[in-house]
């Protein structure tokens, strides 16, 4: 039998994240993967491309607050991961904080999908690790470029988010407008 017919056959033929009908393609979770059913998951189209680029639809990745409790520990890998990377959305934050993994699994979890690709780590001006949904405070007055306002010194950034591919980078809200802030110039507000 193949990788796609044991996954259709225990999922019944649905995406393993979302419950689409139809789903077609097997996808292996890293780096643990060893081309079975048991590191492999069966995704839609949709769920497919989040997993493997970017994730759109916010709307739709709210099927992952019960693909997260699925039994089989691929799907668990998988839905865990998709929700840290929406950790930004106050939904994905709150099904974190009441999930509890099996160790051997939340390690898998944990584990970079690409053990070659260095993790990306936030930290403000004192080296204090920062994460979605932290509030910080400027320590030094920014002229916003394309805004026509300097952001001053002492101004709170509540539930700022991480640019996912610079690690110097944060976004955040500040007189309304989304603005991007060097992490150099914040410090964490306790």
């Amino acid at each position: 039998m193949s990788l796609e017919s044991d996954l259709t056959g225990r999922s019944g033929g649905v995406c393993e994240l979302c419950g689409m009908k139809n789903a077609r393609t097997a996808c292996d979770v890293p780096p643990e993967a060893d081309g079975s059913a048991e590191m492999a998951v069966l995704l839609c189209r949709t769920c497919l491309k989040g997993v493997t680029g970017v994730i759109e639809d916010a709307p739709h990745w709210r099927c992952l607050s019960e693909a997260v409790w699925s039994t089989y520990a691929p799907v668990q890998v998988t839905a865990y991961r998709l929700l840290q990377r929406l950790s930004e959305q106050h939904w994905a934050r709150d099904i974190l904080e009441i999930l509890y993994l099996e160790p051997a699994v939340l390690t898998w979890a944990k584990k970079s999908p690409t053990a070659n690709v260095p993790e990306i780590i936030h930290r403000d001006s004192n080296g204090v690790l920062l994460a979605a949904g932290d509030t910080v405070t400027l320590i030094k007055d920014l002229p916003v470029k394309g805004g026509g306002f300097t952001a001053k010194r002492g101004t709170s950034v509540r539930r700022i988010s991480l640019v996912e591919d610079n690690e110097h980078q944060i976004e955040g809200r500040v007189n309304g407008q989304k603005i991007i802030i060097l992490t150099e110039f914040t410090k964490l507000s306790s």
